[in-house]
Order: structure tokens, then sequence, then C-alpha cells
């Protein structure tokens, strides 16, 4: 599904070149949920942002479903992501002008589909995630979690190949947290989504198949969850 050949990320000229990752290859298969770990200026956010098509790699290239998005043209690139990769954020990013049905019908319309579709695309997707009867409402009338939901239900209306998750719980409480980790995995295990989340959120962990771990713009290991000793507080290897 997504495959990393030597992808290298830098700022900036010599002398003052940084590099943010170095010659970096993986490969995620599809419908696997994937966590990145990493210190700050590890190149976390970096390789997340690669993977996604929000950033283009110096060198190297990301293949994602066959399609090299180093080949793309800026246009091409944002017609991609709307239509294979959904986006959920730490702060939700909900639009605080419309109601959660709107927020998450838009994904839809700029995918072209008609007001009609969109809206029907919507419901189904807000009430997989249980709220169907919050469609109305505004985001300043729910609560984080329920926030939190709506995002997850805008990534999933047109039915991507990839969600990325960026520090997904963050900004909820440890139950609240816990419950939006399952939901995510439930439903993207149904729909053969393939995830992959930037975290340090150890509860995230525990829903992985893998995670990376990154250090100094280069990976540093990849465990299976599986061999791990996870736990909310803290981890064994």
């Amino acid at each position: 599904m997504i495959q990393l050949e030597n992808v290298s990320k830098f700022y900036g000229e010599e002398p003052n070149r940084v590099t943010a990752l170095s010659r970096v290859s993986m490969e995620i298969t599809r419908g696997e949920y994937l966590s990145i770990m990493g210190p700050s200026g590890s190149g976390k956010s970096t390789l997340f942002n690669m993977v996604g098509g929000l950033d283009l790699c110096s060198e190297g290239r990301v293949v994602i479903g066959g399609v090299s998005l180093d080949g793309l043209t800026e246009g091409q690139l944002a017609f991609f992501r709307g239509r294979h990769i959904g986006y959920i954020f730490q702060a939700f990013n909900l639009i605080a002008s419309m109601t959660a049905r709107e927020n998450v019908a838009l994904p839809a319309l700029l995918a072209g589909k008609d007001d009609a579709e969109a809206n029907e695309m919507a419901r189904s997707r807000l009430e997989q995630v249980g709220l169907g009867h919050r469609m109305d409402h505004r985001p300043d009338e729910l609560s984080g979690g329920q926030q939190q939901r709506v995002a997850i239900a805008r990534a999933l209306v047109n039915t991507p190949t990839i969600v990325l998750a960026d520090e997904p719980t963050a900004n909820l409480d440890l139950n609240t947290g816990a419950e939006v980790i399952a939901l995510l995995q439930e439903l993207c295990r149904a729909l053969g989504v393939t995830v992959v989340t930037a975290t340090h959120d150890h509860k995230m962990l525990k829903a992985s198949d893998r995670i990376l771990w990154i250090k100094d713009g280069r990976i540093e290991r990849i465990e299976r969850a599986e061999d791990m000793n996870i736990d909310a507080g803290g981890m064994e290897g």
C-alpha cells in the first residue's frame, strides 16, 4: 500500500542545511495500523507528513497504491489526497460555524458529490460513530470526545484507503481517548483502511499492529505491538 524508498528531507541550503529525514525505507501494508513514535525533533512529524502527501521528499520517493507522489503536480496531489487520504487532527479542526453533518459532508462535496449525496454520506458516517442524534449540532455544542468522533466521521466520509491521525487523543481524557481509539480501530478494520498515527499515547500503541521508532531522522527500530508489554502508564520491550 505505502512504500518509502530512500526518503530524505532537507531544509535550507549548504552549509546550513538541516536533515529532517535520512534515507528512510519501509513498507506499510493495506489495512495495517502503524504508530510512529519519537521525541521532538526526531523526524516523526516529517515522516508522518511524507506518508500523507502533506510534504514532498527532497530525495527518494513515496509510492501509495502504485502512485509515486513526487511525480504529481500540486493540483494532482491535492486531488489524490482528497480521494484517498483522510486526516484526523489533535485539535479536531472542525469549522465552528458548521454543524456536525456539514463538517463531515465537506470533503465529499470537495470530491465532487452533490449536496444530497454528500449529506447522506455524512449522515451514515455520523451514525457509525454514534452521533446520529447530534448531527445538526455545531462543534461548540459537543464535548471533546464527540468532536473527535465527528473528525473521525469526516476522515472516513470518502472511504479513503489511508487515515492519518496526528495525536488524535492528546486533547481527550483517559477514558474518552480509549473510546475514540477503539472506535477508530473498529471502523478502519471494518473498512480495510490503513491507519498511520503520530503519537505519544500508549493507548494508541496498544491498538497498533506495528510501532515505528524514529530518532535523528532515521528509523531506529520497528516492533510488533504483540511482542511488547504495553499499558497506559508505560511499556517494556
